[in-house]
This record gives C-alpha cells, structure tokens and sequence, in this order.
C-alpha cells in the first residue's frame, strides 16, 4: 500500500514567486564591496595591482547606487528578503529614498578618497590592507544605509568599526595608537548601548524588522518602555554622531591617521551615526521624538556652539576640520528636534552636504600640508602666493562649510532656520546663525594665516597632482552645484523627509498583501 502524499504550502512562509531582476539592486551594492574587498586581500602581496582594482570597484559602486537611487525615486521603496522567508522573519534590504541618497553621497565620497589614496597611501600601507579595509567600511556604511532590520543595522555598524579600527592605525604611528583608542573605547561604549536597546527592542515587539516595528509601535506605546528605548538610541547614535556632550572623542582622534582616512572618516562615518538617529527616532518612533524634542534641541545648539568654538581655537587645521564636523552634526540634530517635513528635509539636505564637504575639506588639509610644509597654522603661509587655483578652491569649500551662499552649505541652513522660527524656537535659529557666525571667523582666521599672510621660509612652488587635485576639484564642484542649482536636491531631500513622517510606502514595500502580521 502506497504511503499517502501530502503537499506543504510554502507560500505562508517563503516568497514561492521569482523575485524581479531589479530587486537585486537592494543588496547588489553590498555584495559587490565584500567580494570585492575579499580579492583584494587575496592579492595584498600585489599593492600596486591592488589599487588598479580599487578604484574601478569604486566607481562601479558608484554607479550601482546610481541606478538604485533612479529606480527608488522612480518607483518607490524596494524590498529584497534574505532566503526568501517572508518578513519579519527573512532579514530585509529595504531601501527607500533616504537611503539610497546616502549610500550614492558615501560611494561618491569613497570614489574621491580612493583616487586621493593613489598619492597618500604608499605601499606600506597598501599592503597592510587599506584597500580591502576601504572596500569592508564602505560595505558596512552601504549596509547600514540600506537594511531593513535593526539588529542588522547594528551588524553593519560592527563590520564598518572593524574596519575603521584597521584604517586609524594604518602606519602604527604613536599618535595613531592614541587616537585609535579613544576613539575605540567611545564607540564600543556606543555599541554596548545600541545593543542593548536592540534586545529591550525584541523584547517588546517580537521583531527587529523596521517596518513590522513602525507599524505596531502605535498599538505598544501604552505597554512597552518606548522612552527608555527612545533615550538609548539616543544616546548610543549620539555617541557615535559626537553629539555633545560626547563630541570629544572625534577631534582628538580624527587628525591621528593618514589623510586620505579621516577624510573618509569625516565624511562617512558620524553621518551613518546621524543616519541611524534619524530612521529610528522619526519613522519607528515619532511620538517618543516629540517627547524628546527639547532634549534633542539643546544638545544640537550645545553641538553646534561648542564645535565653532574648539574651531577658533585650534592651531592644528585637522582638529580644527574635527569640530567643524562636531558643528555640522549639530545642525542635523536641530532638524530632528524640530521633525516635521522643514526639519527633517534640512537634516538630510545637511547630511548630503557634509558627506561631500568634509570629504573635500580634509583632502584640502592634505594638501595644504604638503604644499606648506605641515599642518599647524603657526607655522604656515603664502599658499596664495603659490597657488592662486588651490586657494580659490580652498576659498569655495571654506564658505561652503560657513554656510555662505551660493554654495550647499547655505541652504540646509536656511530651511533649519526658517523651521525654527516656525515653530517658535527662535534660541535654536540663533544658535544656528551664531554658529555658522562663529566658524566664518575660524576659517577666516585660518585662511588669513596659512594663505594671505606671507610665508615665514621660502616655499618651493608645488604644482598640483592628478591623483590630488581630481577628486578635490570633482568634490568642490559637487558643492558649488548644490549650492547654485539647490532645486533638485531639495526636492529629493523633502521627498526623503515625507517618505519617513509617512513610511506607508515603506511598509507596503515590505508587506505587499497588506500589513505586518
């Protein structure tokens, strides 16, 4: 006798229909950055092989996230499930238009820094792995950017510090050794932190998954500890963001590694700490944000006052570009106390801004260096004299991180500012203009002493390098198109913003049939 036959119905726990080639354009960008970083650590006996490699993978991320980014702004949120088990349970990429423009914004910054690298990384360093480690911090960045899953987020905040740990001490220098652990033990304490809160998260909402929390969150609010989840996040992002009061980390560690790193590290890293605060406290938990709202201003006008300050203060340009980070981080936090859509637009505008300028303001500094001789102040001078193209550069991005107009700086700030007085906070809209006031006086400063002031030793004329000046004039052009043609971008940035006050779109990319269960 035949034994009976029974058919298992996998559609209630598995995707059982083939999944549209463009779905795999979710996690396409990071896949490519692991396989990537992992040939070039099979061919680390091969340094200059390695960097012929580095940088096409480079601009092909680029593109990649190009064409994510076309594809989310065309279509909507895109969703592609690990193993094919239906969310919450498989672990999703998700990706809206928030994170697609900063994954886009990190891989154009990852593509300049790494042709800088061709000139500031020898081979030393280049066979102790600063390739592959470049290509494993952008696939934790782009991971980060692109998840779908908190405990995920958490992973990719792992494997883009990993990295960065390898990348701060590249040269095993002193002051390198210092800087790397000041700045591990802060981030270690940051991580312990979101960790935590992670598991209090699972404990509430049986889900890591973002969507499947946005959408119960509502009905848990009267049960599960949200503030306390609230202030931990808070506190965990912030540390990592270098918030005030936990801002001191980043200046006494950022001007330890080679130039090329903090460049990159300036740019990427404290905006994935800013990213993270963002996608958690406005679309997962919006009300526990407004309860936190006046919190979250103070420490963005202290942020911002005490980041212009320390930069009037420096003698040292490196640590002097680490507040001026602290600062911009800052005017983030003000368009997440304020939240609505004027807010939230003019944080993500900021971040898209910063990622490009900071980038471009520590190459800057490199240059700097090696056209005057180092990098204090005291010790500098002439580099007008020497180059009239570089200081005019120089000048653009200085008014650009200012806050000046017509460059990108200007216009994250005016609708910060405009937010403000909308919502009646006129001591925040002040602390932004006495800001942005302040640090106009520490560029002007510094661009008084190491540019127009006359050299105190005769300086040999050092004509600029393709490997330098290119991706230094690509990112200052990048600035100054933001600033003069802002329209686009705006609309990207208020886009992004709607998206995370109403993430309806977000949730039915993850729950097409109608809802989480």
């Amino acid at each position: 006798m035949a034994a009976p036959t029974s058919t298992v119905d996998l559609s209630a726990a598995l995707i059982t229909t083939p999944v549209p080639i463009g779905h795999w354009l979710a996690i396409l960008p990071v896949a490519h950055c692991i396989t990537l970083g992992a040939v070039l650590l099979m061919l680390r006996g091969y340094p200059r092989l390695q960097a012929w490699l580095a940088i096409p993978g480079l601009a092909a991320l680029a593109l990649i996230d190009a064409a994510l980014l076309a594809k989310v702004a065309a279509e909507g949120p895109l969703t592609m499930v690990m193993g094919r088990w239906l969310p919450p349970f498989g672990i999703a990429f998700t990706v809206d238009l928030f994170g697609a423009l900063m994954a886009f914004t990190a891989a154009l910054a990852a593509l300049a820094g790494g042709i800088y690298a061709l000139a500031d990384i020898g081979e030393s360093g280049r066979r102790y792995g600063f390739f592959p480690l470049l290509m494993l911090l952008m696939a934790g960045v782009t991971g980060a950017f692109l998840t779908g899953d908190v405990f995920n987020l958490y992973v990719w905040f792992e494997v883009l510090l990993i990295s960065s740990f390898g990348l701060i001490i590249l040269g095993s220098e002193r002051q390198q050794i210092d800087g790397a652990l000041k700045y591990a033990v802060l981030n270690l304490i940051a991580t312990t932190l979101f960790l935590i809160g992670v598991g209090i998260l699972y404990a509430a909402f049986g889900t890591l998954n973002m969507a499947d929390i946005a959408a119960k969150a509502a009905d848990l609010r009267g049960t599960a500890p949200l503030m306390t989840l609230a202030s931990l996040f808070l506190l965990a992002f912030g540390m990592k963001a270098a918030a005030f009061p936990v801002n001191f980390w980043l200046p006494a560690a950022y001007h330890t590694p080679r130039i090329t790193v903090s460049a990159l590290f300036a740019g990427l890293l404290t905006k994935v700490g800013i990213y993270a605060l963002i996608r958690v406290m406005v679309m997962l938990l919006p009300m526990e944000r407004q309860e936190l709202s006046l919190v979250i201003a103070l420490a963005a006008a202290a942020t911002i006052l005490v980041g212009a300050l320390g930069a009037l203060a420096e003698n040292d340009i490196r640590r002097l570009f680490g507040y001026v980070v602290i600062s911009g981080i800052g005017n983030m936090l003000a368009g997440v106390a304020l939240g609505g859509l004027g807010g939230i637009s003019g944080a993500v505008f900021y971040a898209l801004h910063s990622m490009v300028l900071m980038t471009a303001l520590y190459l800057a500094a490199g240059e700097i260096a090696r056209r005057g001789g180092g990098f204090s102040l005291s010790a500098l001078g002439g580099l007008y004299r020497q180059s009239g193209g570089f200081t005019a550069l120089s000048l653009v991005l200085f008014l650009a991180a200012c806050g000046l107009p017509p460059f990108s700086g200007f216009w994250p700030k005016v609708i910060l500012v405009k937010a403000s007085l909308d919502l009646g906070a006129w001591w925040l809209a002040a602390s932004i203009l006495v800001g942005g006031f302040l640090t106009t006086i520490a560029f002007g400063r510094l661009f008084l002493l190491a540019y127009w002031r006359p050299a105190a030793i005769a300086l040999t004329p050092s004509g600029p390098r393709w490997r330098t000046g290119l991706p230094l004039a690509a990112l200052t052009a990048l600035v100054v198109g933001f600033g003069i043609l802002p329209e686009q971008l705006l609309a990207l940035s208020q886009s992004a913003a709607a998206g995370l006050a109403d993430p309806q779109a977000y949730l039915h990319s993850v729950f097409p049939e109608g809802g989480a269960p």
